[in-house]
């Protein structure tokens, strides 16, 4: 799906390899660089209405994360750490030494870790939708205490968490049912699940169904315990680059911002309305427009 800034003219892409993967970005627009992360189980796509809304401002980076989309999907390397290194070796492949990074859902997990991995390099985090591995969890979150006021599919029960990790079984129940799968799923974490387009499912499917498309997807949850194992002496130095935690309205709200402020020492908390998980998707004006207030405050606080 094409990507385009906000003069409708069509992102410029490449594919070049990077800590030892080839991974698929897409630029354009102009200023300093902001990086988008997208999440599970999305393409860089996710991020079709947000872009158009920050090229006039900013020089956007778009990127298929490793595993997904237009990227390389090798058969190990899915720890946030070694994804990190894959967005911090693209920024230098760019030629920017400091930039911003924006994550949603595993695209959080994975720019907290490139702000905590790569410290003087990130100007700003945005922290969108998820909740780091290894943190305590508030009752009714994914890892948390269960809340019996949430039906058993809700994912913020941490089903999927239980699922995903097992080995082979999830493939093997996933092979030729990758559209009604990740359909469902992605739209019974929304607020308005109409938001997604036949052409947003699209691309999904067709990146699960690319081989190996799968098993990239299920071995990010494989590695959780990796990861927090590897974030732990970070949770202990807290970050401090400015952090805006993001979370919807009818799905994670605050719960985001005070998960962060555990890890970091300058946590701004928004909450997007109307919003459920995929809020790109669903309000992708009020998100964006949260993203500018947030990146326009540290200009003004270097200015001052």
């Amino acid at each position: 799906m094409n990507l385009t800034d906000h003069a409708g003219v069509r992102l410029t892409h490449g594919k070049p390899k990077v800590n030892g993967v080839e991974i698929h970005y897409a630029i354009g627009g102009a200023g300093e660089p902001v990086f988008l992360l997208h999440g599970v189980p999305k393409t860089m796509s996710y991020w079709r209405h947000v872009v158009p809304l920050l090229t006039p401002h900013y020089t956007v980076i778009a990127v298929d994360n490793r595993g997904a989309g237009g990227s390389q999907r090798p058969p190990t390397g899915y720890d946030t750490a070694t994804m990190a290194g894959d967005v911090a070796e693209l920024a230098t492949h760019l030629g920017f030494d400091r930039f911003r990074v924006v994550g949603e859902d595993w695209g959080a997990a994975i720019a907290y870790a490139v702000a905590a991995f790569h410290r003087p390099r990130v100007r700003q985090l945005v922290f969108q939708e998820t909740l780091l591995p290894g943190l305590p969890a508030g009752p009714g979150l994914p890892g948390g205490k269960p809340d019996p006021s949430l039906a058993p599919d809700d994912v913020r029960t941490g089903w999927h968490f239980s699922f995903f990790s097992l080995p082979h079984v999830p493939e093997l129940l996933l092979a030729g049912r990758e559209r009604p799968f990740w359909t469902w799923y992605a739209r019974r974490q929304m607020w308005d699940p109409s938001a997604v387009s036949e052409e947003d499912i699209d691309e999904i499917v067709h990146s699960a169904e690319q081989p190996g498309g799968t098993s990239a997807i299920l071995e990010m949850y494989r590695a959780r315990e990796t990861d927090a194992e590897q974030n732990r002496p970070h949770y202990a130095d807290p970050i401090s680059c400015p952090v805006l935690a993001v979370g919807a309205q009818a799905y994670l709200g605050d719960a985001v911002s005070q998960q962060l402020a555990q890890v970091a020492r300058d946590v701004r908390g928004v909450v997007i309305p109307a919003a459920g998980h995929n809020i790109a998707w669903e309000n992708p004006a009020a998100l964006a427009q949260a993203y500018l207030d947030f990146f326009a405050a540290d200009i003004s606080a270097v200015r001052a």
